[in-house]
């Protein structure tokens, strides 16, 4: 039996998935960040701000972060911003109109704090998170917010995350999780599998790309066995966090 792999709700050839994964990201590139404020009701700023509590990049010496598929730079430019002068960001994406939008978004950013222009510390590579094109022990430390669950060998991602990570580096996943409020979890289905297509059709003007996206959730490996892959792919002081009730989950682990 040829390889397969989960499209949301669809069983599709392995092969198969990054393409149709392409066109779901092409289709919502331009107004992905603005979807997401709609559909999270602005909290998925306050999970990222999390994500870059966690990263925690220092004022006073070189810093190097690895953001997989990462595309528009949205946690970049945060890490950047937290970080003192010598904070430096990659950002790695398979998808080239969301590297097209992070690019944009980055050419025209000043730093809060100091009022420089920070285009010159941040780069946008195209790369697949399955084959990361940078050297091993590359960076302090490499983060993926909400894009895990759509690369088509979840394994395959990991091992490279560990590879380009120096010792002592830390890998930080912020995904989707299990909502274990009762009562949450009634009425987050509800809202996922009804406002969320049609909010992609108002503004988008796609509610299949958003129904995928839904689904993907579901199927995205509950945060325990998550948390076993990454210990699988090498990854040591493994944990993990929910947040909002169990919607999303901050994972961590430390290349040691």
């Amino acid at each position: 039996m040829a390889d397969t792999a989960q499209f949301g709700a669809r069983e599709v050839p392995l092969a198969d998935k990054q393409a149709l994964v392409d066109d779901v990201f092409h289709s919502v590139a331009r107004r992905y960040d603005l979807m997401n404020d709609l559909m999270s009701f602005g909290l998925h700023r306050a999970w990222k701000d999390a994500l870059v509590t966690a990263v925690d990049p220092p004022k006073n010496r070189p810093f190097a972060l690895l953001d997989i598929a990462g595309g528009t730079g949205d946690v970049a430019l945060r890490v950047i911003e937290a970080g003192g002068e010598a904070t430096r960001a990659t950002v790695c994406d398979i998808n080239l109109d969301m590297l097209a939008v992070g690019r944009e978004r980055a050419a025209s950013r000043t730093s809060r704090a100091r009022g420089e222009r920070i285009e010159g510390r941040i780069a946008f590579i195209e790369g697949n998170a399955e084959k990361l094109p940078f050297p091993d022990r590359s960076f302090d430390a490499a983060t993926i917010a909400f894009g895990i669950r759509n690369v088509p060998r979840i394994e395959a991602a990991l091992a490279e995350a560990f590879r380009v990570l120096k010792i002592g580096g830390r890998f930080l996943c912020l995904e989707f999780s299990v909502v274990t409020m009762p009562g949450l979890d009634r009425l987050y289905d509800l809202y996922s599998f009804n406002v969320i297509p049609a909010l992609g059709r108002v503004v988008v003007g796609d509610a299949e790309s958003y129904r995928y996206l839904v689904e993907s959730i579901r199927r995205f490996p509950k945060p325990q066995d998550f948390a076993a892959m990454m210990r699988a792919a090498g990854f040591a002081r493994v944990s993990f966090r929910a947040m909002s009730g169990g919607i999303v989950a901050l994972h961590s682990g430390w290349r040691l």
